[in-house]
């Protein structure tokens, strides 16, 4: 019996370490950090119809996947695939496409949760672990809007919105709102991002070229975004390219001989050679890009008149939207409407004046600013605000502008010729004027002199007048002072007196009623030597017998004595002087 319960137990131990060494030889495996599992089911239930991953019981590649980590998994059943996870970078989203879940309604090419199709929301920067079997992820970049941008949205998706309308949620076309400067992930399936300029910008036609000079790419702190807004302008720099190359087209199906005489003449009035090479042709076309365009038109006299213009305008944000909608973007606004505009304004202010008003500056000035007015009304109606519309060069026929010139330039000699004479009379008229100063200058220091003197003698005449009238007042108040010193000892020995004469009066009324409260004056003159008397006085009386008092009285104490009464008035010894009292003496 134990030994039948010994072998059971050994070969349990034996079974288990079996076990263990199965599991941990064969069946574990190790997903690494920035890796996935994908688990192929080798046994099970087929799948069903159109299924592509399979679920629990079911044979095939495994919908779920395994993280990272330890993980067993009997090698005869399954097989692992250990492959990258998907990870979106900073600046970057994720597009997926599901091959799996439930087909799209029909007209509707955007995934919701659960359905086959392209996601219609995108993953953001991170790391995900999606079945590479059954979800396709495409990386790409996100919407970066740079500073003096805004971002147009084109809904790809949805209804139709009404005639002239925008489109609003769940309807297809461009959208009101506009994005803002920022960064942004947006489905490049679902919208469609236009990144546009706003704020002011500028159209030169330069005779034998132009340029759109717009505002730069700004630097910013993060790599990843400064990498997406270069990309972003690359963009806009490809499609200015592509107008380049358009513009060039046109321009060479029309070859019209006065423009490059216009241009020949141009550079001969300004002592210049022509331009060889247009502006906004360099490799920075970043911020410019050619239009080779001029604004010719004929003059009210007949002449042809070519002109080099400036035109400052500025796109709102807020009505960016409807520009864009109507027009496109920045290239095709400048090429449908602003320049059309220029074009057709300009030869319609510019045929109402003659060639000269275009060389002398009063005309100039005049035909700039109705240029201006016009231009900013016509295009303030189509949302565009028009700043300024600045002419730098006027091209002119030789056949008129010599003349002109040769005009100006005799009226510019008389006018030279009379400020110089008008010069030297001023100058005749500055010697005369400083000699005139030279003479009044000594006038005045004269008279300043005379002023200082009569001045100085007033001041002493006014100081002896003063000093006079002060030691009169002095004496005066010495007088009045005397009289009041004079009446106040009369008063002050008037009222002595009379204290005394009160004081010494009450005395002697005193007296008179102490007397006559005693009845009697002897009988007060002896309470008052009474009342003088010390008080310590001692009265001894001293009995003696015949003959002998005045003989023992020099040798006897006081306190021996005795016999008839003697009064003693020497005071104890050490005591103060003896005060005179009343005693009665019996």
């Amino acid at each position: 019996m134990k030994k039948s319960i010994s072998s059971i137990f050994t070969l349990a131990a034996m079974a288990a370490l079996a076990w263990l060494f199965w599991q941990w030889g064969f069946c574990r495996f190790y997903v690494a950090p920035g890796y996935m599992a994908v688990v192929t089911a080798k046994t099970g239930q087929p799948l069903e119809p159109g299924q592509i991953l399979a679920r629990s019981g079911q044979k095939g590649v495994r919908e779920d996947v395994l993280g990272e980590g330890r993980h067993f998994l009997n090698p005869v059943l399954f097989d692992v695939e250990i492959v990258p996870i998907v990870t979106i970078p900073v600046g970057k989203i994720g597009i997926v496409t599901a091959k799996i879940g439930a087909e799209l309604p029909e007209g509707e090419f955007l995934a919701d949760a659960g359905q086959k199709g392209i996601w219609r929301h995108v993953l953001g920067p991170g790391k995900y672990r999606l079945n590479p079997y059954g979800y396709m992820i495409d990386v790409t970049d996100a919407v970066s809007i740079p500073v003096g941008y805004v971002g147009v949205l084109t809904s790809l998706s949805g209804k139709q919105p009404a005639a002239g309308a925008f489109a609003r949620a769940g309807e297809k076309g461009v959208r009101a709102d506009v994005l803002q400067p920022g960064l942004y992930y947006v489905n490049a399936r679902e919208y469609k991002v236009d990144v546009l300029e706003v704020g002011v910008n500028q159209v030169s036609l330069l005779g034998v070229g132009g340029q759109v000079i717009t505002k730069r790419q700004i630097i910013t702190q993060s790599k990843a975004t400064d990498e997406l807004q270069r990309t972003t302008l690359m963009e806009q720099q490809q499609q200015r390219r592509v107008y380049l190359e358009k513009s060039e087209n046109l321009a060479a199906l029309d070859k019209r001989p006065s423009r490059a005489l216009m241009a020949q003449s141009d550079a001969r009035a300004e002592g210049a050679a022509p331009a060889a090479k247009p502006l906004g042709r360099s490799d920075d076309t970043l911020a410019t890009f050619a239009l080779n365009q001029m604004v010719e038109f004929p003059s009210r006299d007949g002449f042809d008149i070519s002109l080099d213009m400036t035109v400052e305008f500025e796109l709102l944000p807020e009505a960016l939207a409807e520009i864009f909608r109507n027009y496109g973007d920045l290239p095709a606004v400048v090429e449908k409407i602003i320049l059309p505009q220029i074009l057709s304004v300009s030869r319609l202010k510019g045929s109402a004046y003659g060639a000269k008003d275009f060389v002398v500056g009063e005309g100039r000035e005049k035909f700039q600013k109705d240029l201006t007015e016009t231009l900013a009304g016509t295009l303030k109606e189509k949302r565009i605000i028009v700043h300024n519309a600045l002419i730098r060069h006027v091209g002119v026929p030789m056949q008129i502008l010599d003349p002109i010139q040769q005009a100006s330039i005799a009226a510019e000699q008389d006018l030279t010729n009379r400020e110089m004479q008008n010069t030297a009379r001023k100058l005749a008229q500055l010697n005369t004027e400083q000699a005139l100063i030279e003479q009044r200058r000594a006038q005045v220091a004269q008279e300043t002199e005379k002023l200082k003197a009569e001045i100085r003698a007033d001041q002493e005449k006014q100081v002896a007048l003063t000093l006079a009238e002060a030691t009169r007042r002095v004496a005066e108040i010495e007088q009045q002072t005397a009289g009041v010193r004079a009446e106040r000892t009369l008063k002050l020995g008037q009222a002595e007196a009379e204290v005394i004469q009160l004081v010494e009066g009450e005395k002697a009324r005193g007296q008179v009623m102490k007397v006559q409260a005693f009845g009697d004056p002897q009988a007060y003159s002896l309470a008052e030597f009474a009342a003088g008397l010390n008080d310590r006085l001692n009265i001894n009386i001293i009995h003696a017998g015949d003959g002998t008092l005045w003989t023992d009285l020099e040798n006897a104490r006081l306190g021996d004595l005795g016999g008839a009464g003697v009064l003693s008035g020497r005071p104890a010894a050490g005591g103060p002087p003896a005060r005179p009292a009343p005693r009665q003496v019996k």
